[in-house]
């Protein structure tokens, strides 16, 4: 049995959930089910980032503590990836005592091997990015590249992580392992961050207290992007249970978005590193949704878009699969809510919606209810044999749109199968049980596939064909091989998986 261990980014709780949180976490999701229906060993880890000087100075602001702030806004992350239904294993928060140990555990032990010395620094900071930028790095003078706010001159004494130590043994990792990170355009641009050179950076801040405290020296706290990315590490025990760490750690895959590929691709192995860990993570990484369509610029920002408001408009299962089918993995892709309304009608609508009531439609009319067997030598196997096959090659190599494109192959192919033969016009008897029969094996296969994208919609249409257990308990690639319907079930009609929607 195979181990995956797969994380979101944990995500900063001086914002509010949006679309872009949304798309990250539902790619995690998706392929940890994916793996899940192969049998693997899956932990898909996900949470909120809660220290730094961003949140203590909103708090002030807001007339409250930081922890109330966090409090509030942690609950906001915890409650869309509910209504997304993330089956994530662990939501975890930096500002639990768990990772307080494991933070000061990791550092400390970084310290002790000579990669951590106390100096002076002065710099441009941004405060939005809870970072420094060389002068060379700032837009339009004096803003933040990210943000594009003006920077603020910051000077304090501070500790010093060793990074420039790191600058062979990060090289060798990347020659040792072609596929740390995907898509390959975004090793490319690590590689050129680290041929650079690396300078040894700012780890600890003495002006503000709303951090995990240095245990060497209780002066300074860590300063925010170290503590949260320890996270990872943190969810798997580590610094308490060293057995529950050694078991996950290799089997780490950080998803993310492209613009915090500094901090995970270099920092992070490099404080790895330092602390003694090995092997490093892999990490996959995507690009930006940008925002077009005409309903989505009245709110001019896609920051502005809820995953709630999606949900309201397309049903969660709608909104996973339009998300997942229309944006791949790794490039920049254009989000429009025009583009959502199409992906829904036609995939699930037009398509997988409308092959499961015509097939129950015609299995009540013309079968007695009771679905029949396929048959083994049906025109459909190898079709769906072939979609299968590109359907788990997609899925291996983190493409979840490609693989969606393939399942619904198999979809679009069965009712072009029915719209041929015509069952509906058929007596009832052998000829017909024949085409229902394949027609049922068909749907029960793609239900399977599906099922990381649609997974509530999936589990009722598993239902509605008769079919034992759930659609989580299918073991592939056993489960996807031609056949396994076994007939004699009883097939239930109902409402609309998905009815068809108009623009509003």
């Amino acid at each position: 049995m195979a181990r995956f261990y797969g994380t979101t980014p944990i995500f900063y709780v001086n914002d509010a959930p949006h679309v872009g949180h949304a798309y990250t976490a539902l790619n995690v999701d998706a392929v940890t089910r994916w793996h899940r229906l192969l049998g693997d060993d899956v932990f898909f880890l996900t949470g909120t980032d809660e220290h730094g000087l961003k949140i203590q100075r909103s708090a002030e602001e807001a007339g409250r503590t930081p922890i109330e702030q966090a409090d509030e806004n942690s609950a906001r992350f915890q409650e869309a990836f509910r209504q997304l239904n993330l089956a994530n294993d662990d939501f975890i928060r930096t500002t639990e005592p768990r990772h307080h140990h494991a933070v000061q555990t990791l550092l400390q032990r970084a310290y002790d091997n000579g990669f951590i010395y106390e100096s002076t620094y002065e710099g441009l900071y941004c405060v939005g990015c809870e970072a420094y930028y060389s002068e060379d790095e700032l837009v339009n003078d004096n803003e933040c590249p990210i943000h594009h706010r003006p920077v603020e001159h910051l000077s304090e004494d501070n500790y010093f992580f060793k990074l420039s130590a790191f600058q062979e043994p990060l090289e060798k990792w990347f020659a040792d392992v072609p596929d740390n990170i995907t898509p390959s355009q975004y090793r490319s641009e690590a590689q050129g961050l680290l041929k650079l050179g690396l300078d040894d950076v700012s780890m600890t801040r003495t002006s503000i207290d709303w951090g995990i405290p240095v245990p060497w020296d209780d002066k300074h706290v860590f300063y925010v992007w170290y503590d949260a990315l320890i996270n990872y590490a943190t969810a798997m025990g580590y610094g308490t249970d060293p057995e529950r760490f050694e078991k996950w750690w290799p089997a780490t895959r950080h998803f993310m978005a492209k613009d915090i590929l500094r901090f995970h691709t270099i920092y992070w192995p490099a404080m790895l590193m330092a602390a003694g860990i090995e092997p490093m993570p892999k990490y996959h990484i995507h690009g930006y949704l940008l925002l077009g369509g005409e309903k989505m610029s009245k709110s001019g920002n896609l920051t502005k878009v809820s995953p709630s408001e999606m949900i309201a408009d397309f049903g969660v299962d709608g909104f996973r699969h339009a998300l997942l089918r229309d944006h791949p993995f790794g490039p920049d892709s254009e989000f429009s809510y025009e583009a959502m309304l199409s992906r829904y009608n036609t995939d699930l609508a037009n398509n997988y919606g409308n092959l499961v009531s015509r097939v129950a439609t015609v299995v009540g009319k013309k079968c007695g209810g009771v679905g029949p067997a396929p048959k083994a030598d049906s025109s459909l196997a190898p079709i769906v044999a072939e979609a299968y096959a590109d359907t788990a090659a997609a899925w291996e190599r983190v493409a979840p749109s490609v693989a969606l494109e393939a399942t619904w192959r198999i979809v679009r192919d069965t009712n072009e199968y029915l719209q041929e033969h015509e069952p509906w016009k058929m007596e009832p008897g052998d000829e017909v049980d024949a085409v229902m029969g394949d027609a049922l094996e068909a749907l029960r296969i793609a239900t399977i596939l599906a099922w990381p994208s649609i997974p509530d919609s999936a589990e009722l249409a598993w239902k509605r064909l008769g079919l034992p257990g759930t659609v989580a308990e299918q073991r592939l690639p056993e489960a996807a091989s031609w056949g396994g319907y076994p007939g004699g079930l009883t097939v239930e009609t109902g409402d609309p998986l998905f009815p068809r929607l108009k623009l509003t």
